[in-house]
């Protein structure tokens, strides 16, 4: 394993074991505390087909996400959301039916303290964590400390990444990859960037981990063209948008029962 020798998590035994077995892997996103059934929404997301699913955290400065997203974290913080409700409400919930992957910004990890935070994830049934702020440079010590606590800290590469940077990113992540399939941020596009699977690709030389790709992934047709160079993809922002424009946790899951369905017939 060109990851080393370090234990691996549930998370990537979960995700290496569908990759291995033929299965290319979808990881959908759902902001924590968008709606007051919001939980509904996980269970829809399980029922379709989803590998992991990616909760949100919300943050108020959430830099590298686009308006989809900056809209959905915004309406959960008027909500009332916060990550240690949204984490009670993961626990109240039992074992979850597909693994879990928070994401957040490092601002919430250091109010806490990573010891503290990583726990938190933990007694809430979350086993992967993505901080799109934190560099590989600075990630040693949370990488340890979520390790410890039984989570995967996911790494981000994206198409600017030099070489030399993107073997370590493959090195030192834990879970998957999470390939970046432009320089930009999150949201919904008319076009699969011509970055993408270059991007993918190029992490998969280094790194035998999985490699999610995600930024702009918003049909069932963009999922196959992206799952051509990666192992799996991640959906958010085309399914945040559902979810703000009213549809329900059935009609939301059906859409992506349509990615899960395209992504199955192109394997």
């Amino acid at each position: 394993m060109n990851g080393g020798t370090m234990t691996l998590g549930s998370l990537e035994r979960h995700l290496r074991a569908r990759r291995d077995a033929g299965r290319t892997l979808l990881m959908p996103y759902l902001t924590g505390g968008i709606t007051p059934d919001w939980a509904a929404y996980l269970r829809a997301f399980a029922e379709a087909g989803a590998d992991a699913i990616e909760v949100g955290l919300p943050f108020s400065d959430p830099t590298l996400d686009g308006a989809t997203i900056q809209e959905a974290s915004g309406a959960a913080l008027a909500r009332g959301a916060s990550a240690r409700r949204i984490l009670a409400d993961l626990a109240a919930l039992g074992e979850p039916a597909v693994p879990l992957v928070a994401s957040t910004y490092y601002n919430l990890v250091l109010r806490d303290g990573a010891e503290a935070f990583c726990a938190a994830l933990r007694e809430s049934g979350v086993t992967g964590l993505i901080v799109p702020d934190l560099p590989v440079d600075e990630a040693g010590e949370l990488t340890d400390v979520a390790a410890a606590a039984g989570v995967d800290l996911a790494l981000l590469a994206s198409p600017a990444t030099p070489g030399p940077r993107l073997a370590e990113i493959g090195r030192r992540s834990r879970g998957f990859v999470y390939a970046v399939s432009l320089m930009g941020t999150t949201g919904e596009r008319a076009t699969l960037a011509a970055s993408a699977n270059t991007t993918a690709e190029r992490i998969k030389r280094g790194t035998d981990r999985p490699v999610l790709l995600g930024f702009g992934i918003s049909t069932p047709e963009q999922a196959v063209a992206a799952a051509r160079g990666a192992d799996g993809v991640v959906i958010g922002a085309a399914l945040m948008r559902q979810v703000l424009d009213g549809s329900r946790p059935d009609d939301v899951g059906a859409f992506l029962v349509k990615i899960r369905r395209a992504l199955d017939e192109k394997t």
